[in-house]
């Protein structure tokens, strides 16, 4: 009762932070950085209950589709909110609340507990370094999204209030291209733990995972290295960083969803 009431709380805050800051934005009003930070810190709080409720049974974890997904969305508003203390990252809860919103719903009517495991400390450490390199590229890729709006409406005269209403162009891309080197770094450590502590990376069930991870890996390296060697910006480096993106979603949600959803419906 307390991991569902405390879902229900974070979907309310989420959805109502959602209509209301993204309505403020529509109409191209300002509002105060602290109070996306402190709206984002009450779902926050209550996002974590419900997701260790559900994820966490036991001795057990619980790392089905939509479960991993309220997680990761946990973690990257987490990350986020910390990150704003310092940063301009508070404008991507614009993006966050309605996708976390989404994830918590998932997460309470699509429960899987089939899909609980007990975890070694070492399959653990590669899992906890998998969902920070998703988390952060996650990010990075919000950050994208953020970034190609920007040069949008920058070329639209109609759009050019809503540009003003975030940081200026070259502090979000400085911002997107250091989220990508944290998550790159991350990213190869999960990638290099996976084949030290997994018995085989090419098995059969995670063939699939591991070369959309590894391309995943490449693109984003490539792009870090146009960027320091071409001075690669703007629409390219979005595109990169967007096609990076996909390869790494479809490594981890598109092999849950296979297994999980598609298969167990044939």
């Amino acid at each position: 009762m307390i991991t569902l009431s405390a879902n229900l709380i974070a979907i309310l805050i989420y959805t109502a932070a959602a209509i209301y800051f993204g309505s403020q934005f529509a109409r191209q009003k300002s509002f105060q950085p602290s109070q996306l930070l402190s709206t984002a810190a009450l779902g926050l709080i209550a996002h974590g209950i419900g997701v260790y409720g559900i994820s966490v049974n036991g001795s057990s974890l619980n790392f089905s589709l939509f479960s991993a997904s309220s997680l990761i969305f946990w973690v990257i508003n987490a990350i986020v909110l910390i990150s704003s203390l310092k940063k301009e990252l508070h404008n991507l809860f614009l993006l966050l609340f309605p996708l976390s919103a989404i994830s918590v719903i998932a997460s309470i009517t699509a429960t899987n507990p089939e899909w609980q495991h007990s975890l070694s400390y070492t399959i653990a450490a590669h899992v906890i370094l998998s969902i920070l390199a998703y988390s952060l590229l996650t990010i990075a890729s919000l950050q994208a999204l953020i970034l190609a709006y920007q040069n949008h409406a920058l070329k639209n005269k109609s759009r050019i209030a809503n540009a003003r209403l975030l940081p200026p162009l070259q502090t979000m891309e400085s911002l997107l291209f250091e989220l990508l080197w944290v998550g790159e770094i991350l990213l190869t450590l999960a990638i290099l733990s996976g084949f030290y502590f997994l018995e085989d990376m090419f098995a059969q069930h995670l063939v699939h995972k591991t070369v959309f991870a590894l391309s995943a890996w490449f693109i984003y390296a490539l792009l870090l290295w146009g960027r320091h060697q071409m001075g690669w910006r703007g629409t390219k480096a979005i595109r990169w960083a967007l096609a990076g993106f996909i390869c790494l979603m479809l490594a981890y949600f598109g092999s849950k969803l296979v297994l999980e959803v598609i298969l167990n419906r044939v």
